[in-house]
């Protein structure tokens, strides 16, 4: 199975939260990975660092930051 990548990810994770009735910041988890792995391959320190504060949050059990949410889920457009 081929990767997924940008508006696909995140309407699949998204569906995929609310049918499992996991936390919507699952999502966020999941993507965040996606876009780290994609951030690291082109350098850009500001979203790796986004990535490991949303990952960090979850496995801590606190919320992430709105800005670094929002970095994450908007890096494929």
């Amino acid at each position: 199975m081929l990767p997924q990548f940008g508006t696909a990810v995140r309407k699949t994770k998204r569906l995929n939260a609310e049918t499992s009735g996991s936390a919507p910041e699952q999502a966020s988890v999941d993507a965040a990975w996606l876009v780290l792995e994609a951030a690291n391959d082109l350098g850009d320190h500001a979203a790796i660092a986004a990535c490991r504060r949303v990952i960090d949050a979850e496995l801590n059990g606190t919320a992430a930051g709105s800005s670094d949410i929002d970095l994450v889920l908007g890096y494929f457009r």
